[in-house]
C-alpha cells in the first residue's frame, strides 16, 4: 500500500497552526487529532482545543484556574510560555475538548435550567405580584392572576431587572423565554411587556460561597454591585402579546458562577387608573444544560473550574 503524505510535514509551523485553527467544530478537531500520531501530538502540543474552547466561549477567560483530574491545574492563559510537561499537555486537551463537547450538546438537548428567583428590581405589591410567581408556567390561580409586576413609573424608559440562580454553578445557556402577563380584569385585556429585553449571566464578586448568600438577598431590589456579568447579550425587541416569547441567542453561552439576570428595557402599557407605566411578566424560563456534575465551580479564593472525567458519560 502506498503509504500517504502527511502534509504537516510539508509546511511551516505557522501555515500548519493557521489551517488548524480554522477549524470551528469540535468534532472536526478531535478527528484531526486523530488521524495519525504526529497529528495528535500536533494539536496537543499547540493546544488547538483550549483555543478552540476560549474561541467559541469566551466567558472561559473569568476563569483563574481550570482543574483536571487529579487537581491537575491548566492556565487558561494561552499566551503563557511556561514550559509544560507532555501529560500535562494531554490532560488539559482532554479537559478542554470535554468542555466543547458537553457545551455543543447544549444546543441538542436543552433542558430548564432556573432553579430559584434572587430578586427583582422592584415590586409592586407583595407577596401578591411576588417574582417568585414568575417560576411556574400558569397565569392564573383559583384566587386570581399569577404574575409579577413592577412598580408604576411616570417615565416609560426606566428599566427592570429579575435576577435567577441557575440549577448548577455552570450552565450552558442557549434560549431565554419570557412570557408577559395579559390583566384579563382590565378593559381590552392589555398586555404589559416591556419593549425589549436583554440578558446578562455572571457570578456573585465574592468567590466563597460563605461570604454571602443568595438567601440573604432580598427579593425586592438585590444588590447588583454583588454581581460581575461576564456576558451581555444583544437586545431583542419584545412583542406585545400574551404567549411565551422566544429568545434563541447568537451561540451558546457558558454561564460560570450560575446568576441570570434579565433586563427588561422600557415600558408599553399605561395603566388607565393611576396613569403609570408597568411591566408585567407572567413566566420565565432559562434553556440550556447544566454541567454539573461533570464540571464544578471551585469556590475559593480564586474562581477555579474542575474537570470530573467520570461524570461526563452523563451526557
Amino acid at each position: 500500500m502506498k503509504k500517504g503524505i502527511n502534509f504537516l510535514d510539508c509546511l511551516d509551523i505557522d501555515l500548519a497552526l493557521s489551517i488548524l485553527t480554522r477549524l470551528d467544530n469540535p468534532a472536526d478537531l478531535v478527528r484531526a487529532s486523530v488521524v495519525s500520531q504526529s497529528w495528535h501530538h500536533f494539536v496537543i502540543a499547540n493546544r488547538l482545543s483550549k483555543q478552540l474552547c476560549l474561541r467559541m466561549f469566551p466567558q472561559i477567560a473569568d476563569l483563574d484556574q481550570i482543574v483536571g483530574p487529579n487537581n491537575g491545574k491548566t492556565s487558561v492563559n494561552v499566551e503563557s510560555s511556561n514550559p509544560m510537561e507532555w501529560e500535562i499537555l494531554e490532560r488539559d486537551h482532554k479537559v478542554y475538548a470535554s468542555l466543547v463537547r458537553a457545551l455543543a450538546e447544549s444546543k441538542d438537548n436543552p433542558k430548564d435550567c432556573i432553579a430559584c428567583v434572587i430578586g427583582a428590581s422592584s415590586t409592586d405589591r407583595e407577596p401578591e405580584e411576588s417574582v417568585v410567581n414568575t417560576l411556574f408556567p400558569i397565569d392564573r390561580y383559583m384566587w386570581g392572576g399569577s404574575y409579577w409586576s413592577s412598580k408604576g413609573q411616570s417615565n416609560p424608559d426606566v428599566p427592570e431587572t429579575l435576577t435567577y440562580k441557575l440549577s448548577a454553578d455552570v450552565c450552558a445557556v442557549t434560549e431565554i423565554d419570557i412570557r408577559p402577563f395579559e390583566v384579563y380584569w382590565e378593559p381590552g385585556s392589555p398586555v404589559y411587556s416591556a419593549k425589549s429585553v436583554r440578558f446578562r449571566m455572571g457570578h456573585l464578586k465574592s468567590p466563597r460561597k460563605d461570604e454571602i448568600d443568595f438567601w440573604h438577598l432580598p427579593l425586592q431590589q438585590p444588590a447588583n454591585d454583588k454581581f460581575l456579568w461576564s456576558y451581555t447579550s444583544p437586545e431583542f425587541p419584545m412583542s406585545q402579546e400574551n404567549h411565551l416569547q422566544q429568545f434563541k441567542l447568537p451561540e451558546p453561552v457558558l454561564c460560570i458562577g450560575g446568576c441570570l439576570q434579565i433586563e427588561l428595557l422600557g415600558r408599553a402599557q399605561r395603566e388607565e387608573i393611576d396613569g403609570l407605566f408597568y411591566i408585567c411578566v407572567c413566566y420565565v424560563r432559562v434553556l440550556g444544560l447544566p454541567l454539573s456534575p461533570a464540571f464544578v465551580l471551585k469556590k475559593s479564593r480564586d474562581l477555579q473550574l474542575k474537570y470530573n472525567p467520570e461524570a461526563f458519560s452523563l451526557f
